[in-house]
């Protein structure tokens, strides 16, 4: 459509998104309050069947596990994939609401561990749901053929490349384009963009070392993993401080430190749980590089009865927006939300929303939506205390539903309108 088609598609339908957002938002409490962890969406999954189903949508479910196709074709024209991810976080929720999760599972491990949705998914799944139905409701506006794709275990990195390797690209038609967004911390009512690398590459590993266990007493007779481990940790940090240029943007995490069991007992081993975010392939795979050789050597130092063990836990690759495809989004999404639509930064966060785009080998645009309540999210600004504010995976954080609901539907719109004939 052309940018005044666009803005009449809209002003069509803006009555219609305020008719269905009670509906929506009952449908988004609901998700929030029964939060599923990754891989196991199965509740979730049939939610978006159904109403993929109540709206003539072609449903296919149990695609990678649990991922929900929807295909709606409604004349010539392209096809348009909108995404949206289904999973929760081992996370107990503390944000008071009076609709906050309470729920309690069991994680890959056997580990019982609260479960929430404070990465946002619940909204993302509530947006691609309304926007199914307004496309199948309003199809004289529009012609084409819509894909909505409700994906598993983007937060293990797993979900995404699940539906491909079970036959997604050979079961579906190839879509012209691929859209996606994120909640985040920003001014509810508002879209960020960013032509190019929008969101980092994401690395985790896990790193074993190996000592010798003893008495806490003897520790002559021991190779103590717990200093081993303690001397790699520190040693990892000067990777970014000493190896990468201040120029590259790069964060190093160490987030867990597991070692023994006992005060007085030296043990066996001690394991290191790591996360990198980087901007760059070759920043990305010196980073990797420095890690294993640090680890080595420190075991080395030590005297280590051997090496130490590597597994990757995530991979994730960055997220780079087609430039054509994101400056088509940027036109409409300025004739949409005027001086509400702005450009962004890339964010250090990551997604495996571009395996899907990187194997179809198609553009993909991926897109921030505003959460934060506009009062508090100013107020913060003025007074230079944003990151105060409880980001995504905090357990307190919690988008404001108002104007938020309504925002992401008119972004995941009037994006598919950019394309639809």
């Amino acid at each position: 459509m052309e940018i005044p088609q666009i803005k009449a598609f809209n002003d069509k339908l803006d009555s219609y998104i305020d008719q269905l957002l009670p509906e929506l938002e009952a449908i988004y409490k609901d998700i929030h309050q029964n939060p599923e962890l990754s891989m196991v969406e199965y509740r979730t999954a049939q939610i978006a069947a159904d109403y993929l189903n109540r709206y003539q949508f072609e449903v296919s479910t149990g695609i990678g596990v649990t991922g929900v196709v929807g295909i709606l074709k409604n004349g010539e024209g392209p096809v348009v994939m909108l995404r949206a991810d289904m999973d929760a976080l081992p996370v107990t929720e503390a944000t008071g609401l009076p609709y906050a999760s309470t729920k309690i599972a069991r994680d890959e491990e056997g580990t019982e561990v609260g479960v929430s949705h404070v990465c946002g998914h619940d909204l993302h799944v509530t947006w691609l749901m309304g926007a199914a139905r307004l496309f199948s409701e309003h199809r004289e506006l529009w012609k084409g053929t819509l894909m909505a794709v409700f994906q598993p275990g983007e937060e293990v990195g797993r979900g995404a490349q699940s539906m491909i390797n079970d036959g997604m690209m050979d079961r579906f038609p190839k879509p012209d384009i691929i859209l996606g967004q994120h909640v985040m911390v920003g001014e509810a009512g508002t879209v960020k963009y960013r032509s190019g690398t929008i969101l980092s590459a994401g690395n985790s590993l896990e790193v074993k070392l190996f000592g010798r266990g003893s008495h806490g007493s003897q520790p002559q007779t021991s190779i103590d993993p717990v200093v081993m481990a303690a001397a790699t940790t520190m040693r990892l940090q000067t990777i970014i401080s000493r190896e990468v240029a201040p120029i590259e943007n790069a964060v190093l995490t160490i987030g867990a430190l597991q070692a023994g069991t006992k005060e007085n007992i030296i043990p066996d081993d001690a394991t290191l749980k790591l996360n990198i975010r980087t901007f760059n392939e070759n920043v990305k795979d010196h980073i990797l590089s420095a890690v294993k050789r640090i680890c080595c050597a420190e075991c080395a130092a030590s005297n280590a009865p051997r090496e130490p063990e590597f597994k990757e836990l995530v991979s994730y690759p960055m997220t780079v927006n087609d430039a054509i495809a994101t400056e088509k989004v940027i036109e409409a999404f300025n004739a949409q939300f005027g001086n509400r639509s702005y450009e962004t930064k890339p964010a250090s966060a990551s997604e495996d929303f571009s395996i899907f785009g990187r194997n179809w080998k198609v553009p993909y645009v991926f897109w921030f939506v505003g959460g934060t309540d506009p009062e508090i999210y100013l107020d913060a600004k003025k007074n230079n205390r944003l990151n105060t504010i409880p980001s995504n995976h905090s357990p307190k954080f919690a988008p404001v539903l108002h104007p938020t609901l309504k925002t992401g539907l008119q972004a995941m719109m009037t994006a598919a309108a950019a394309w639809f004939n």
